[in-house]
């Protein structure tokens, strides 16, 4: 059979052209939307990688420093007294500025190891990489009013992820250059964020006049959210000076932090 002229053919693929055209364009949209959505996935993936494992790592590899450094200035005899009764508590003098570490927490709720440094201020240089922040214009440990902290609940380290587990009764220590105090867990609230009462002389009575010695932890809630605060009370019960070495409860978590074997 002959071929058909030249003129038909070109006919022939003009009427076929445009029903091919939308195909192939439909096509191509849905295989740029799939690489979209895969990119999208992965990036989520790795922002979640980042903010759940490599935050933690980095905040306490950071953590770890801060305690490391800390301890240079600390006083640990090796044979602790036993209790007994030192008069009124020494209270380190008020810091100034962002960014000092000056105390190390202790809350044995959270398990034998578990320890967090307290530094100056409440911004995210400190609580994204420094476990607990000191509210600056609360009282410092052992003094009467209220000592308040911050921590995340996740992420960063997350200090305070386990808060909710306290029970009332539960010691938590503070350690200075000055000596141990130890505070007992009372009970837990939950506020919403403008709830700047908690951190008053006398937490949540902001016109009392402070008598008694508080400590309060202040974190997010819940766990993976920030719509509201968690909020734990504890109040002094005892201190003892460095000299007299740590109570017993912490004892050798004092002893690992003062030889470097965090």
């Amino acid at each position: 059979m002959a071929d058909p002229p030249i003129t038909a053919v070109r006919h022939s693929r003009e009427r076929s052209a445009p029903a091919s055209r939308p195909g192939r364009k439909w096509r191509l949209g849905v295989q740029v939307a799939g690489e979209l959505l895969i990119t999208i996935g992965v990036v989520l993936a790795l922002y979640v990688v980042w903010q759940l494992w490599w935050t933690n790592l980095d905040s306490n590899r950071a953590q770890e420093e801060a305690i490391s450094g800390l301890f240079k200035e600390f006083d640990v005899p090796a044979s602790p007294a036993p209790p007994g009764d030192y008069g009124d508590p020494v209270v380190l003098a008020p810091i100034s500025g962002e960014g000092t570490t000056f105390a190390v927490v202790y809350v044995p709720r959270f398990g034998p190891d578990y320890v967090a440094p307290v530094t100056s201020g409440v911004g995210t240089a400190v609580l994204d990489r420094l476990g607990l922040g000191h509210y600056p214009a609360t009282a410092m440990p052992g003094a009467v009013g209220n000592f308040a902290v911050a921590g995340h609940r996740q992420t960063h380290g997350k200090a305070l992820d386990p808060i909710h587990t306290l029970v009332p009764g539960d010691h938590i220590y503070v350690q200075t250059a000055d000596g141990y105090y130890d505070y007992v867990y009372r009970n837990t609230q939950i506020v919403l964020p403008d709830r700047v009462d908690v951190l008053s002389g006398v937490p949540t009575e902001p016109a009392a006049v402070p008598q008694d010695r508080f400590l309060t932890l202040t974190s997010c809630n819940p766990r993976f959210g920030s719509q509201e605060r968690i909020i734990a009370y504890a109040r002094m019960d005892s201190w003892r000076p460095s000299s007299a070495g740590p109570p017993a409860a912490i004892a050798d978590a004092v002893a690992a932090n003062a030889s470097g074997g965090r």
